[in-house]
């Protein structure tokens, strides 16, 4: 991959009784509506044992953001950061 990737961390916290509902989401409704974008290269899911999802996608450019979780299934809003790497 070029220098031109950007890799996009979206992170959320799932309400606890309903973090398998907020995978389904991520997995079935959010992350199928930007892998059609001829700039997305690649998404990988993460979670963690405190609720938490982790969504990290590859951007040839112009990283699309993830939609909005359901309120419902989520204790805390998403957040999101942009990479670029680091030649060392």
């Amino acid at each position: 991959m070029s220098g031109d990737v950007i890799v996009r961390m979206w992170e959320v916290r799932a309400e606890p009784a309903r973090f398998s509902d907020l995978l389904s989401w991520v997995c079935d409704t959010a992350l199928p509506e930007i892998e059609h974008n001829p700039l997305h290269v690649s998404s990988e899911v993460f979670s963690s044992t405190d609720h938490r999802l982790v969504v990290v996608s590859k951007w040839r450019s112009n990283p699309v953001s993830l939609p909005e979780p359901p309120s419902r299934l989520v204790a805390r809003p998403p957040h999101s950061w942009d990479f670029t790497s680091v030649d060392r």
